[in-house]
């Protein structure tokens, strides 16, 4: 028996970069070798890293940093109005199908009807042959680049939108 149950949600991940997590910081005291940092994160399972759309490494941060990026932190207020104008464009783009949300659309779907601009998958397409991002991951990057694209008005999402969203999904940072 299968049963489908409705869900929505946002799953955060968090891991350290190895098993002692003292590799990040001024002080970093790891004393773990390359090997047991890759056997540590080798735990996480290929096919669930490939479902996670953004992957972000953060470093801590230190009291001057935090209290210099108090003058250039945008108000919560023009966040909002920037991400519900996105939501607005991305409706209006899906109007007259079954989705509302760029996360919603299959893949199949993404690719026949709202694919990005000429050339804006050249680095996809290139991560793709050299095995760093699958199918599933293309679709992933495609639906982030048109997020990407919704958040700063564009029409469709250009090389620059799936080049940064390629980064986030391989957590690189450019």
């Amino acid at each position: 028996m299968t049963a489908t149950f409705p869900a929505r949600f946002i799953l955060v991940i968090a891991a350290s970069p190895c098993p002692c997590a003292k590799t990040a910081g001024p002080a970093a005291e790891c004393r773990c070798s390359p090997a047991t940092r890759r056997r540590y994160l080798g735990r996480i399972s290929g096919p669930l890293l490939d479902r996670i759309d953004v992957k972000i490494e953060l470093h801590p941060a230190g009291r001057t940093g935090l209290l210099d990026n108090r003058g250039r932190a945008e108000p919560s207020q023009v966040v909002t109005g920037r991400v519900a104008a996105a939501r607005e464009q991305a409706a209006r783009r899906l109007a007259g199908t079954p989705w509302r949300l760029n996360a919603e659309i299959p893949g199949s779907e993404l690719r026949r009807h709202w694919p990005p601009g000429p050339g804006a998958l050249t680095d996809v397409e290139r991560a793709l042959e050299r095995g760093q991002v699958s199918a599933r991951g293309v679709a992933k990057v495609i639906r982030v680049a048109w997020t990407l694209a919704d958040l700063t008005g564009t029409n469709r999402p250009g090389r620059a939108e799936c080049d940064t969203a390629l980064s986030l999904y391989l957590g690189v940072t450019r």
